[in-house]
């Protein structure tokens, strides 16, 4: 999984730009306690990214919420550099709470519950809900116009060809692919919103597979951009087509991501949001 209980990767360094446009696409912070010891305090720190579909509703990845520490708190930062914000916050010191709360807003995570399914469908979607006054609290500090979701199995009806034609384009809060080192590999880098192109490679029930390797021009996600966008352009306007959810383990080849317009992740999305 591309969003992990600790922070691995991000947007590829290959073919990638800052992407500080897309204030819909925000960071999952996260604060909980990660070494089990109540003694001393939680951490806080951004895990996975997501996306902004409603004035008070984050789409997210449920591998980045499902299995967490009793008493973990979820938090969404529409900053284009969270890790920064992070840093400038732990310098002002105070509680876990006072530090998360600088850098983002907290809400309540809501899990598919058919997650972890199965190899056809995973279920692998949730959400971070704010209530209406968060929602207006999360609009006057970043700005944002909440992302397009597809028509009921849009993806499909447009078909291969079509969809192999369309630019894609992925983003995250990643960090980068895995780099070689005395120690083995390593992923440096993440924390900051950036964008890549992608291609698409092939569509299944509920995946899109996307294609991000740097001969072909194209960039991609890696571990940290979990939940966030992937989208397909159409008409000249971006649609959320589908969620970055996993792919090769070096960060190299291949985005499989969750479908928005299948017919598990509408009947989850539904409860939250008005759906196309």
């Amino acid at each position: 999984m591309l969003g992990t209980a600790t922070p691995a990767s991000a947007i590829n360094s290959y073919n990638a730009e800052p992407a500080p446009e897309r204030t819909e696409v925000g960071a999952l912070v996260v604060q909980s306690d990660r070494d089990n010891d109540p003694a001393t305090p939680d951490a806080v720190r951004w895990s996975c990214t997501g996306t902004m579909i409603s004035p008070g509703v984050f789409l997210t990845a449920a591998h980045c919420t499902v299995g967490r520490p009793a008493g973990t708190k979820f938090y969404v930062s529409l900053a284009q550099d969270v890790q920064g914000a992070i840093d400038a916050s732990n310098a002002l010191g105070g509680t876990p709470e006072q530090i998360a709360g600088r850098v983002g807003l907290q809400g309540v995570a809501y899990s598919d519950p058919g997650y972890p399914g199965n190899q056809a469908d995973s279920h692998d979607i949730a959400v971070i809900k704010f209530n209406a006054g968060q929602a207006a609290e999360l609009a006057q500090r970043w700005p944002f116009v909440p992302a397009t979701l597809p028509r009921h199995n849009q993806l499909s009806e447009l078909g291969s060809r079509a969809l192999d034609a369309k630019d894609w384009q992925v983003m995250g809060y990643g960090t980068q692919e895995a780099v070689n080192g005395p120690g083995g590999q390593t992923h440096p880098g993440g924390g900051g919103r950036m964008k890549a192109p992608v291609d698409f490679n092939a569509l299944n029930k509920t995946w899109v597979r996307l294609a991000m390797n740097e001969s072909r021009d194209l960039g991609g996600a890696c571990y940290g951009d979990s939940g966030g966008p992937n989208f397909i352009n159409l008409d000249g306007k971006l649609v959320l087509a589908a969620t970055t959810i996993t792919g090769d383990i070096p960060c190299y080849a291949t985005n499989v991501t969750y479908r928005t317009d299948s017919d598990s992740a509408r009947n989850f999305l539904q409860q939250f949001v008005t759906l196309p």
